[in-house]
């Protein structure tokens, strides 16, 4: 690896990398974007039905900081994936492929958090930070931080 000066920024080191390899990188973040939106409603619909006992679209609007319109929206994309059903004028269900979805996100989650902490970051941050991480961290890189945490 060689460093390029960018004009007093911070040098750029130069990586190695085939272009296949590269491209298959940048293309698994984008394929993590696509499903963060699944991912985000069907775990907070499953806290909402373990706390409240139901999901309402104005609750889902209310936690996720959206319009009731986009919950809609997104619901019946939810719906056509097979992860959720609804009755008119009724809560959100999760089908059971949302509820196996939400629960590999719960994990996910707890797990991204847990190291987080492990590392001194407080909580708020470490939950907030875990928000974004949870969508993109590899299988690969998950079992890490668990190995690492049950060394402690």
């Amino acid at each position: 690896m060689t460093k390029l000066q960018s004009h007093g920024r911070e040098p750029f080191e130069a990586v190695d990398r085939a272009p296949e390899a590269q491209a298959e990188g940048f293309a698994t973040v984008r394929q993590a974007h696509e499903s963060e939106m699944a991912e985000d409603y069907v775990e907070l619909i499953a806290e909402l039905i373990e706390t409240r006992g139901e999901a309402r679209p104005v609750e889902i609007a209310e936690r996720l900081g959206v319009k009731p319109p986009t919950v809609t929206k997104n619901i019946s994309r939810l719906k056509a994936a097979g992860l959720v059903r609804r009755e008119p004028y009724r809560a959100i269900f999760l089908t059971d492929a949302g509820q196996d979805l939400a629960e590999i996100c719960r994990r996910r989650h707890r797990v991204v958090v847990a190291f987080l902490l492990s590392l001194g970051i407080d909580e708020e941050t470490a939950e907030r930070d875990a928000e974004g991480i949870e969508h993109h961290v590899s299988g690969t890189t998950l079992e890490a931080f668990e190995r690492r945490l049950n060394q402690k």
